[in-house]
């Protein structure tokens, strides 16, 4: 009966560590399962958010302001760099720069023309391109600015020492009436704000009308 008892006993201790094990067990499973669900879940979190359009959309305008300076950046230094329109990375011509001189340039005795010659004098390359404005002095001290004709300005470019010209058109008054009497032709250059005052060129032929009635032309290389 002793030997009985006793292995009675210790068959409901192992009975026991068996149990103890497996809820051991069970337990360790749970906390394994529990952390690898954790752990997938955050990805799925994460991406979810993403495509809901809230950190996700944040990220993507995140991405395109970066992307956006750096194109703005480019295009303000090729304006730095001087890229105009006319095809070269060169600067307007100053007024400083240029040795300016007008001469009667009539056709025949109906048509007077004047033709203005702008001389690079500087040391590197400039754009002529474009309507010099242009006012013609009258001898009553009275100053007349002069239109524009109808005309596409073409692409000046001056190295220097080259020269541009541009014209003054207008009706030659054979009458002797005319109630023009100019005495200079006041220039000052396309994309500038410096002017020079020229002397009306001896022997051109009186304005029919009004200054109203001349017109400025667009510059041209005389190549």
């Amino acid at each position: 009966m002793k030997y009985t008892r006793i292995t009675a006993l210790a068959a409901i201790g192992v009975a026991a560590t068996l149990s103890l094990t497996a809820c051991g067990s069970d337990g360790s499973a749970k906390d394994s399962s529990s952390e690898n669900s954790s752990s997938s879940s955050a990805p799925s979190s994460d991406g979810g958010s993403k495509s809901e359009g809230g950190s996700g959309s944040g990220g993507s305008a995140v991405s395109d302001a970066k992307s956006g300076p750096g194109e703005g950046a480019g295009a303000r230094s090729d304006a730095a760099n001087g890229e105009t329109e006319t095809g070269g990375k060169v600067t307007f011509c100053k007024t400083a720069n240029l040795a300016i001189d007008a001469m009667d340039a009539a056709p025949d005795a109906e048509s007077g023309r004047i033709d203005i010659t702008m001389i690079n004098r500087g040391s590197t390359t400039c754009s002529a391109t474009g309507f010099a404005g242009v006012d013609i002095k009258d001898a009553d001290g009275t100053s007349n600015p002069i239109e524009r004709g109808q005309a596409q300005p073409r692409v000046t470019i001056l190295k220097p020492g080259d020269a541009a010209v541009f014209n003054l058109a207008y009706d030659i008054d054979n009458t002797g009436g005319s109630l023009a009497s100019p005495t200079n032709i006041q220039v000052t250059p396309p994309n500038e704000t410096h002017t020079v005052s020229l002397k009306w060129p001896a022997g051109a032929g009186e304005i029919k009308g009004a200054y109203t009635d001349v017109e400025v032309y667009p510059t041209h290389t005389t190549n």
